[in-house]
């Protein structure tokens, strides 16, 4: 019998989920990822309302509708939703970024995909490493 692959569980920070979602493109590849089960993308409350917040900016253009069908079909089957098990505060110097690092720790991430420079300064958090798309894109 073949040896499993370890699933990779990753954060993906708001402006990755959308450009992957929104914009055919190289960051794209990252949602074939998580729909063949490659990548185990986690949500938190406050990450997840944040990403559906972004989708209602007037620059995107989405109707509701839209909106609806991207969280319902791209997003809800394919994520794993973490709940918080503590608040993390002063983690990254901008403090709108602890959310990532809460759903991180709290899920037992093993990488935040960002292109956050606070984010990506910071490195790793605990074991978590913080790393951009295209490092997650070459690991495949």
């Amino acid at each position: 019998m073949g040896k499993k692959e370890k699933e990779v569980r990753v954060i993906l920070d708001t402006n990755i989920m959308v450009s992957a979602l929104l914009f055919k493109g190289r960051l794209s590849k990252i949602v074939d990822l998580w729909k063949e089960g490659k990548i185990i993308p986690l949500l938190s409350r406050d990450t997840f309302n944040e990403f559906k917040a972004v989708l209602e900016y007037p620059k995107f253009s989405l109707t509701v509708q839209e909106i609806k069908a991207i969280v319902e079909e791209e997003v809800l089957p394919f994520f794993e939703i973490i709940e918080i098990a503590g608040k993390i505060t002063k983690a990254c110097r901008d403090s709108d970024d602890d959310k990532f690092i809460a759903c991180a720790d709290s899920g037992s991430a093993d990488f935040i995909v960002s292109g956050d420079k606070d984010l990506l300064d910071i490195g790793k958090y605990k074991s978590i490493k913080i790393i951009d798309a295209s490092e997650l894109l070459k690991m495949f």
